[in-house]
């Protein structure tokens, strides 16, 4: 044994390693499970004891020879992998620019529309986006068989369940909770079952408000949105009010103002007509606030709701809806500085 041991050390120091290759093959050869050095050991267990102090000595001078090799190989194509893959880098060069992100165009537009009526002194209220019937159809008046609760309309869960058509289901839920006065707007998203075109989605945005308190009148309405409108738009827009119908106030009318893209002359947005219509609104119905919970003979209320998709397709120039959508860094590039 004394002999292999020798000629062992003498292979160690013939043995050639220049590439990963030969290293993955000494190891298999002298370190591995099945290589010379653990057969060196097994060996090393059936020799007599009293030859087994001098042939450990050597052993292990061998078995440190063997690691010190490997472990120097090892080393050094580590450093040479480092080398090579740092080799082609100039560390001269400027860094790679961030690109900075920007708010999207109709958090932009409901960030202006929350701030202005905040300066009316309309506070912020949210609710669930999953209703039920009570909070989105039936306390807001609408009878049973009133067309929006139909399945072309509404994406409903069950009977009684139902992704919420308008943001309204809040203004029930406000009423319910506290009393009057109340001032309040309620951004969010709803959800109707529509086609999906340049003009409508099957999820947008709302806006709606309330203000409830003692002797509230049209005029106080009207007021109100002229206020809004000249702030968003600019003081030299145009506005109007049409006679509407909502289930859920009496009167009601709906707000146009001139077009914002084609300044009134008439464009396929404003169907050539020089008039967009921007919201809903109106008088809340007396028999909405008797099932919240409020006395219609003490008080009044009015009603409003816009959508921001359209706001900001005005405000921004934007002719089809679905680009909010799509998410084209082209498009949202735009509103970088805003």
């Amino acid at each position: 044994m004394k002999q292999k041991l020798e000629e062992l050390q003498q292979k160690l120091h013939e043995y050639k390693i220049n590439s990963s290759e030969d290293l993955e093959n000494f190891r298999l050869k002298y370190l591995s499970r099945k290589g010379l050095m653990n057969d060196l050991f097994e060996e090393f267990k059936q020799v007599p004891n009293e030859m087994k102090r001098d042939l450990g000595k050597l052993m292990n001078v061998v078995k440190i020879s063997v690691q010190e090799k490997f472990d120097e190989a090892t080393e050094k194509f580590k450093s040479n992998k480092t080398e090579n893959t740092n080799s082609n880098i100039d560390y001269t060069l400027p860094a790679e620019t961030t690109e900075l992100g920007s708010r999207h165009p109709l958090n932009i537009t409901e960030n202006q529309i929350v701030a202005i009526f905040t300066k009316l002194g309309f506070t912020i209220a949210e609710g669930p986006e999953i209703e039920n019937d009570w909070h989105n159809f039936s306390a807001l008046n609408f009878p049973p068989n009133h067309p929006a609760r139909d399945m072309q309309d509404t994406f409903f869960i069950d009977e009684e369940i139902a992704l919420r058509t308008h943001t309204s289901s809040v203004q029930v839920r406000l009423m319910q909770q506290k009393n009057p006065p109340l001032r309040a707007i309620m951004p969010g998203r709803v959800y109707r079952n529509e086609a999906i075109s340049a003009r409508a989605n099957c999820f947008f945005h709302q806006i709606e408000g309330i203000y409830i308190d003692e002797k509230v009148s049209f005029a106080d309405l009207k007021q109100t949105l002229y206020a809004f409108v000249k702030d968003m738009f600019g003081e030299e827009v145009a506005v109007r009010f049409r006679p509407s119908y909502f289930p859920f106030t009496e009167p009601s009318a709906e707000m146009d103002i001139s077009c914002q893209i084609c300044k009134g002359k008439g464009c396929n947005i404003c169907k050539h007509s020089g008039w967009v219509e921007i919201l809903g609104c109106g008088m809340i119905d007396p028999n909405v606030l008797e099932n919240c919970g409020i006395d219609p003979e003490k008080y009044t209320g009015f009603a409003f709701g816009m959508g921001i998709e359209r706001i900001t397709m005005l405000k921004y120039d934007v002719k089809d809806l679905r680009t909010f959508f799509i998410n084209d860094t082209r498009f949202l590039k735009q509103f970088s500085n805003l």
